[in-house]
């Protein structure tokens, strides 16, 4: 008697060392070494597929940041550029501005005055009217 519950795998089955602990039925289809590693591959190929999927989305969200920081970084330049152009007179947010750059020395300069108010023939390169933001922006504005 002994020997038999030596043979039992839980100390708490009270059954016969032939039964099993776990609820069994014989109409249950058996699990082989092959079925198993093939369920095992199905869901490492599931996980695979999940992580893969989300790396993917994070990198486009990177890429779309870095596209977003450089339109940032290009426009801080730009208006770093237009903010040290020559300028005679204090301006002022919301003012229109138009901006040449000098036949003389290439140097890009403000002026209140439009290529009309020339009468057609400014004495400098006209290079585009800007409109100056409260928050220190310049914003092209488009001819009319």
């Amino acid at each position: 008697m002994n020997d038999e519950k030596s043979l039992r795998p839980d100390p708490i089955h009270r059954g016969e060392a032939r039964t099993s602990p776990y609820p069994t039925s014989r109409l249950a289809p058996a699990f082989g070494l092959v079925d198993l590693a093939a369920e095992l591959e199905q869901a490492d190929l599931a996980i695979s597929g999940r992580t893969n999927a989300q790396l993917e989305l994070i990198a486009k969200q990177i890429r779309q940041l870095q596209a977003q920081a450089r339109e940032i970084l290009e426009q801080a330049d730009q208006d770093r550029r237009l903010h040290q152009a020559r300028c005679g007179f204090r301006k002022v947010p919301g003012q229109t501005y138009y901006l040449y750059r000098r036949s003389d020395n290439g140097e890009l300069q403000f002026l209140r005055l439009s290529p009309e108010d020339w009468g057609g023939k400014p004495p400098h390169e006209y290079l585009g009217a800007w409109r100056l933001e409260a928050n220190q922006r310049w914003e092209p504005v488009e001819p009319e």
